[in-house]
């Protein structure tokens, strides 16, 4: 078995990569598991205009993530790019921590969670039958596929407009589905997508299924206007669902303590969860904000409050190893990691 490392950083994107960078600037050498999918959801953004320090056009989300994650290993975190498939938790003050990497097992003192949010699904028939023949989740990936298509974004948010921009430089058309009237994106994402002359928006309507039609590219979306019986077929090229996001919490699940969606809960303003050396910090626990900045703000207090653990709490002696009556054991079927 390895020896015990100081930190074990689950997941990537801002929070785990500036976690990563703060404990390798003090000198406590993070084993960073970032996930296949490295970088989180902003490898699937086209450009980040907001975030501090990047003037003249912004830069892109995979550039970003880039750059922090070769900033971390600039001062020495290291890098699994895998996935973390279990963990064994210990509930003691200065007990080790196991974090199980398929067959391989690494021990850490603290561990700072930062597995970040993934898709949510619309969860209706056709659905995941289609997934990568019709239907997507990420426009940056894939808006080259249905090059002067029509194609469908679904959803109301900023992610949804922003995909919904990005897609109508490829697309004839593109039609933007919300269950609402008014949108739930901020003005100036709503002015910027309405100035654009090939997107429509369709409101308020849900979408009830998918199905295929007759031909490569030739998918069928059946809508439904809300509050009424009223249905319509909608003929198009493909579909891109951008109806938020979900916690990756399922490999804490059952031992670290959360909230009713599935969001880790932190004690206050600090990223301590209800397991000492166990800390939390991005999407993972933020359902109201977030934003890169604030998730690598938060990666910032994770790797602060692992540093002060580390400092003021004994390690508890482990010479034949960890008896499992020390631990907390999760496990979960690897999704991705962000």
């Amino acid at each position: 078995m390895a020896d015990i490392e100081n930190v074990i950083i689950i997941g990537s994107g801002p929070a785990g990569y500036t976690a990563g960078l703060y404990t390798a600037r003090a000198n406590l050498t993070p084993l960073v598991i970032e996930g296949f999918m490295w970088g989180g959801l902003l490898q699937q953004t086209t450009e980040v205009e907001n975030f501090p320090g990047w003037p003249d056009g912004g830069i892109s989300g995979p550039e970003l993530m880039t750059k922090m994650r070769a900033q971390a290993e600039d001062f020495g975190a290291r890098f699994i790019t895998d996935q973390a498939t279990s963990v064994k938790l210990a509930q003691e003050p200065g007990g080790i921590h196991e974090v199980h990497v398929g067959s391989d097992v690494h021990r850490a003192r603290t561990v700072i969670l930062s597995m970040g949010a993934e898709h949510k699904k619309l969860g209706v028939p056709g659905e995941a039958e289609l997934a990568g023949a019709g239907v997507s989740y990420c426009a940056t990936c894939d808006a080259a596929f249905f090059k002067d298509q029509v194609i469908m974004v679904v959803g109301g948010g900023d992610s949804a407009l922003e995909e919904a921009m990005f897609l109508a430089k490829f697309g004839r058309k593109v039609v933007l589905v919300h269950r609402r009237d008014e949108l739930r994106a901020s003005q100036i994402m709503q002015a910027r997508a309405r100035a654009m002359e090939n997107i429509e928006f369709k409101t308020p309507y849900v979408v009830e299924e998918f199905h295929e039609g007759d031909g490569p590219f030739k998918r069928v979306a059946k809508l439904k206007k809300t509050g009424t019986d009223e249905t319509e077929e909608v003929e198009i090229g493909g579909a891109f669902i951008a109806i938020g996001h979900e916690p990756q919490s399922e490999i804490v699940d059952g031992v670290i303590e959360v909230d009713d969606e599935g969001y880790v809960k932190v004690d206050g303003r600090s990223t301590r969860t209800n397991l000492p050396g166990v800390f939390a910090a991005g999407d993972l626990v933020d359902h109201t904000y977030r934003q890169a900045i604030t998730a690598a703000g938060s990666g910032c207090q994770a790797a602060l409050d692992a540093e002060w653990y580390l400092r003021d709490t004994p390690q508890v002696p482990t010479p034949e190893g960890l008896p499992e009556g020390d631990l907390a054991e999760a496990q979960w079927a690897p999704t991705q990691t962000a």
